[in-house]
């Protein structure tokens, strides 16, 4: 062999190991770059999160049921109704309810606290809402649905974004606290 056989055989053999090396490197980097963002995205997707959906009929106009749910004297009698309150374990701080959007709500003796990121009157409303003993910033989101049926209205609750491991409290505070008080209201 010549010596720019060897030069040209050399040269080709290196450029093969360095085709194999950057392979590897770029296979390891990538598994590593994969792995990094399937870790992250485990970390930011939740998809065992707990909601709450309910759906309850009351025999009352839609309007009726808003105005229930939206007017701090109407809901100061629901809440008087309230398993809550007539345990006698939450404060007496009386119902206060803004009646626009952005406005503050204050219920259960300020127990439960939020503000109205929706209304539209006697069909939806949307709450960031939260209870007291939640840490400091956690806020959940609270959706009220009101389904005209005939004399009757359907209220359709979704409720999503509480603490973890507040699902079962929360779907029986739903109904000891709001459906069945409320059911008495309007009666």
């Amino acid at each position: 062999m010549d010596q720019g056989s060897e030069h040209a055989a050399a040269v080709e053999a290196l450029s093969r190991r360095q085709v194999i090396i950057g392979c590897t490197v770029a296979l390891g980097g990538l598994l590593l770059t994969s792995t990094r963002a399937r870790a992250t995205a485990e970390n930011e997707i939740s998809h065992s999160a707990e909601s709450i959906h309910e759906e309850t009929l009351f025999k009352a106009s839609r309007k009726r049921v808003y105005d229930a749910l939206t007017d701090s004297d109407q809901f100061n009698q629901v809440t008087r109704l309230s398993a809550a309150m007539q345990s006698g374990s939450l404060g007496t701080t009386p119902t206060h309810i803004g009646r626009e959007v952005g406005d503050p709500f204050s219920l259960f003796g300020g127990y439960i606290v939020g503000r109205h990121l929706e209304l539209v009157p006697n069909e939806r409303i949307v709450q960031a809402w939260r209870a007291a003993s939640w840490g400091p910033g956690a806020y959940s989101i609270v959706r009220f649905e009101l389904v005209e049926q005939g004399a009757e209205t359907q209220v359709v609750l979704d409720h999503a974004g509480f603490p973890k491991g507040q699902g079962e409290h929360l779907a029986a505070g739903w109904k000891a606290n709001y459906w069945q008080p409320l059911e008495k209201f309007l009666a």
